[in-house]
């Protein structure tokens, strides 16, 4: 699904990631950790093209090299990014933005579906069936800020989920649902997650396949699942 083959990242002359190298199939869940400044959140930004950064290398999603594209063409293709704080936009309803992102796929739906599937979506993350018709993370705490942006992945059925710490603002029983809700769109939709997360909770409640240590830049170490536990119990020097 995703491929990244010796990717460089930069800001002016400054070297952010050097020679990523990083494969992620369908069904799988890939957890990003490291210390702080490690370039975690750059690698997810990188992936979506934001603006102020340079890239050098190849990032291959589903067949096609996107890393000189603009970051609508790449969402248009099925990545989908929560962002460890999601920006508020006043004046624009999350109906709004998500049928308007809808119609621009030529999916769009009518009234009625809509709204069946907005109580369905709703009732799954545990909130107020009328945060569709809210301002988009608007006077949202941290925690509505990131279900919110799932309501709006259930919608737009992303292939590759890039979740840059989707727990920071959740208390517990919001993490069980987010992960109840990430588990079961695994398990009904062709797709991978990439996550970057330090939460020992969440990620016992996903079936996480893949753990990389970022460090000096660059990915340091990778493993299964149990790379979690030995990074909780030792950090990241003795890696």
């Amino acid at each position: 699904m995703l491929e990244i083959k010796d990717l460089c990242v930069s800001v002016l002359d400054k070297e952010l990631l050097k020679d990523i190298n990083l494969t992620i199939n369908e069904g799988e869940v890939h957890v990003l950790m490291g210390p702080n400044g490690a370039g975690k959140s750059t690698l997810c930004k990188a992936l979506l093209s934001y603006p102020s950064l340079k890239k050098e290398g190849e990032v291959i999603f589903l067949g096609k090299d996107i890393v000189h594209l603009d970051t609508s063409s790449i969402a248009r293709l099925g990545m989908y990014y929560v962002m460890q704080s999601p920006i508020e936009i006043e004046g624009v309803k999350n109906a709004e933005l998500i049928r308007s992102a809808l119609d621009e796929r030529n999916e769009g739906i009518d009234i009625f579906k809509f709204t069946k599937l907005s109580n369905s979506y709703c009732e799954a993350l545990d909130i107020p069936k009328n945060f569709i018709h809210r301002e988009v993370n608007v006077a949202m705490s941290g925690g509505e800020k990131k279900k919110n942006e799932l309501l709006s992945m259930l919608f737009l059925k992303p292939k590759l989920i890039i979740l840059d710490e989707i727990d920071s603002g959740l208390d517990v029983d919001a993490i069980k649902v987010v992960a109840a809700c990430l588990n079961d769109y695994m398990q009904n939709n062709s797709c991978a997650i990439l996550l970057v997360s330090h939460q020992k909770m969440l990620l016992s409640l996903l079936n996480v396949t893949h753990v990389h240590i970022l460090g000096d830049h660059t990915i340091k170490k990778s493993g299964d699942a149990s790379l979690i536990n030995e990074v909780l119990a030792t950090g990241f020097r003795n890696l």
